[in-house]
């Protein structure tokens, strides 16, 4: 089979035009990665050369050791995906070590895998733990209204989950566990992949002030629906806070348990705290 007739590579181009179009990847903004199944790769083993050089990776990633990733390439623009996905995509294999990462499809123009790798590896391999092996999806976009969100809440986990939770009754239905923020780093190196890592221990979003957020999740559409969901909460956010700067009623904590309780939910009772008046 020819890697373009792959269905996950298929539903990661979509992903990526859907994510272009949604207005969050401006320029070479945001990347995406898929952990690829082995049956996945077998299908398209004959079409991957094995002439591409080891390259460190930058971080130590063991629990990955032989795994294959389907990844953007650093510089390139999401709105060119679909156009031209072999000059703008790559495959990757993971060396035995975790250690070192090869080309073994795509980026016929050149070039190298997305220069957020170390963070997508990094919470790939906390995230297979973490979700026994389920979650095969990191994603990373410049989230608009979320980003806008960074430079007036507070950069508390459980004000930003509040806050969002409160803008419609399903977003605790879509993220219950709440969403993770970091202060402002410094994008692509070891020390925001080490601390967004430690976020993805226990969320499935992370927030990173004035720059975007990463999602993870078992397939493209559930990792795409949680970017969309949190962005969307962000947006009425704003416009509420536009409007007037206190809400006149809003979703109450004794509200989320009664949430909860419907759709046996177990939501952190941290995030229901009582507010000031």
């Amino acid at each position: 089979m020819k890697v373009l007739d792959s269905k996950f590579v298929k539903d990661f181009i979509k992903m990526a035009d859907d994510g272009y179009h949604e207005g969050w990847h401006e320029r070479n903004g945001g990347n995406l990665s898929y952990r690829i199944r082995p049956e996945e790769v077998e299908t398209i083993r004959s079409r991957l050369s094995d002439r591409g050089e080891w390259t460190p990776i930058g971080v130590s990633v063991p629990d990955l050791a032989g795994e294959f990733f389907l990844v953007t390439g650093t510089g390139k623009y999401f709105r060119n995906i679909i156009v031209d996905p072999e000059a703008c995509i790559t495959i990757i294999e993971i060396d035995e070590k975790g250690e070192n990462y090869r080309i073994r499809w795509g980026l016929v123009e050149g070039g190298g895998p997305t220069s957020e790798l170390p963070t997508h590896l990094m919470n790939h391999e906390v995230k297979k733990r973490v979700s026994n092996g389920k979650h095969r999806v990191i994603y990373h976009a410049h989230t608009t209204n979320v980003i806008a969100l960074t430079f007036v809440l507070p950069l508390k986990d459980e004000i930003f989950t509040r806050e969002l939770w409160e803008m419609a009754t399903e977003c605790p239905v879509v993220f219950p566990d709440g969403v993770g923020v970091i202060g402002w780093m410094v994008p692509g190196g070891r020390e925001i992949a080490l601390e967004t890592g430690k976020l993805m221990e226990k969320y499935d979003a992370v927030i990173w002030a004035h720059h975007g957020m990463f999602c993870s999740g078992e397939n493209f559409d559930l990792t795409f629906g949680l970017m969309h969901t949190i962005e969307k909460s962000a947006e009425i956010l704003i416009k509420v806070l536009s409007m007037k700067p206190d809400k006149l009623q809003t979703i109450t904590p004794d509200n989320f348990r009664d949430l909860a309780g419907a759709f046996h939910l177990q939501l952190p009772e941290r995030f229901l705290y009582e507010k000031e008046e």
